[in-house]
């Protein structure tokens, strides 16, 4: 009889978004077994504080019940120190993989003074506690190992540094998959008399939709032809921006809201000729790769994960936006099916299960 495949714990306090659309695709295209405990996405910040306690709680109850694991995958949401003196203390010895989707040192904090350092520590001593730790792109790894020492140095009565090479030593960088399946341009879609702008990102500040709405604003002032659809998350408080550039740019709105059903959002995508980004901050950068893969062309600020993801062609400079969208409606020429899977493909599911399965075999 045939050894059973390994079975990981999978561990995620803030189940939702890329985090809950990243931990489907892994239990879809890997060949292990997986069990999952989750909490919903939201009071992220309650989730690193106290998650881990609730977490060792319910892995302890799995034990009891007679379930066997090999091996354990967390997100950085987690304390993973916390977690294993936990787990340890109840017999519990079970090695873990830590994946971070975004680290707490690039993310834009406004706590002030010794405050802003909690979260970051949270991440720096998960990392150590960690058997193995993976990153969802360069940007992500590289801000969080010169966070990181940036933040030992400041330890000037402790020479810790060389933790830093402890953690470099053992991390990875690999891109979340994304299950590109119904993401594909429908046939006949792309007859639009007009360029059509899509923002499809959540509707935060750091998205930077006021430089955006802004350029948008100014362009349907002088006369330009375009068409807008906006999409993206949305919570109870957003910028103000979204709702004033409802009503300045109303002429050219296509939709303007979330569409939480995802055969109506990849319809929506299929109507867009442009997928645009302003963003200040961006680990990653799945929502523009979705629209692409749906033949959007991108332009992205030659900033933050966009460039290792997309070409110098498909990115502008520092303070650019407005002259570069100008250009791509001037000029606005489609892109073809080898553009679109060229700049698509590398980070399907597909093509990033091998190494997720070589990096927690690696595990064990």
């Amino acid at each position: 009889m045939a050894d059973a495949p390994p079975h990981f714990l999978l561990l995620e306090p803030y189940y939702g978004g890329s985090h809950g659309a990243f931990l489907e695709g892994l239990q879809k295209h890997l060949p292990f077994r997986f069990t999952l405990v989750s909490l919903p996405a939201r009071k992220w910040k309650m989730r690193m504080q106290l998650a881990a306690p609730w977490m060792a709680g319910e892995t302890c109850r799995l034990v009891k019940e007679g379930a066997q694991f090999d091996g354990i995958l967390c997100s950085s949401f987690i304390d993973v120190a916390t977690l294993r003196v936990l787990l340890a203390g109840e017999g519990i010895s079970l090695p873990l993989a830590l994946y971070f989707h975004e680290n707490q040192f690039a993310y834009p904090n406004r706590a002030k003074g010794s405050a802003a350092y909690q979260f970051t520590a949270l991440n720096f001593t998960s990392a150590l506690a960690a058997d193995t730790i993976a990153f969802n792109s360069s940007y992500n790894r590289e801000t969080f190992l010169d966070g990181v020492t940036g933040y030992l140095k400041k330890a000037t009565d402790m020479d810790i540094l060389y933790r830093v090479d402890e953690l470099r030593e053992k991390s990875h960088v690999l891109y979340p998959g994304i299950d590109f399946s119904g993401f594909a341009r429908s046939a006949g879609q792309r007859a639009n008399p007009a360029p059509v702008i899509v923002w499809n990102h959540r509707w935060e500040h750091d998205k930077d939709p006021e430089t955006f709405f802004t350029t948008l604003a100014d362009l349907s002032a002088r006369g330009i032809d375009f068409k807008l659809i906006v999409l993206g998350q949305h919570f109870a408080r957003c910028p103000e921006i979204f709702a004033r550039s409802r009503q300045v740019l109303q002429k050219h709105i296509v939709h303007f809201g979330y569409a939480p059903d995802k055969t109506d959002y990849i319809r929506l995508l299929n109507r867009a000729d442009i997928v645009a980004s302003t963003a200040l901050h961006e680990f990653f950068g799945m929502a523009v790769l979705e629209a692409v893969r749906c033949g959007c062309r991108p332009l992205v600020p030659d900033r933050l994960s966009y460039r290792e993801l997309f070409p110098s062609t498909c990115r502008y400079p520092e303070g650019g936006f407005a002259r570069a969208i100008s250009r791509e409606l001037d000029n606005y020429c489609p892109l073809d099916k080898k553009e679109i899977l060229q700049l698509t493909d590398h980070c399907s599911w597909p093509n990033m299960a091998d190494k997720y399965t070589k990096w927690l075999l690696s595990l064990l």
